[in-house]
């Protein structure tokens, strides 16, 4: 049996979260919009397996403040997925330079993205803008596709082996 040891791009399905307002363009993925439990961007079959939560810099000051009961609720949901990520649209510089008009400080927006990491073990990848975040959200998505399509093609391929042990 030839099972290829990557699957294409054009063949997975990105899920985006229905409430998601301003969704990513994933193409060469194709897209499905529906319902996701966490976080606005998974995988169809592997919805249980990847999450990835999106922030706007003016989203993202609204979870370190007013919004950040909710936001820890939904990073504790994330934290027992094997693959997630949070994807800011700002750099570390633009949230160092501060200039907003949230009355929230530079180094507590800081320090709770540090925080966060470390309580909840979610990497925060501060993408720099939207287009970035858009190239690392597909990174991602293709990138956990192949590790999971590696694991089954293994199983699959020491079935096989296995299968055949015993034929005489």
């Amino acid at each position: 049996m030839k099972i290829p040891p990557k699957i294409p791009p054009e063949s997975l399905v990105a899920i985006i979260d229905s409430r998601e307002q301003l969704a990513y363009d994933l193409s060469p993925m194709q897209m499905r919009t529906a319902a996701l439990e966490s976080g606005d961007y998974s995988l169809a079959g592997c919805e249980n397996l990847v999450t990835i939560e999106r922030k706007s810099l003016s989203d993202f000051l609204c979870c370190v403040t007013r919004e950040r009961p909710r936001f820890e609720k939904e990073l504790r949901r994330m934290s027992a997925f094997p693959t997630k990520c949070v994807i800011i649209e700002a750099s570390w510089h633009q949230i160092a330079m501060g200039g907003w008009r949230s009355q929230v400080m530079p180094a507590s927006v800081q320090g709770s993205i540090l925080s966060w990491q470390s309580t909840y073990s979610i990497p925060f990848l501060l993408a720099g803008d939207r287009r970035e975040g858009e190239a690392a959200c597909r990174r991602i998505l293709v990138g956990a596709a192949n590790r999971e399509w590696r694991r089954l093609r293994t199983l699959a391929l020491g079935m096989t082996a296995t299968s055949t042990e015993g034929v005489a």
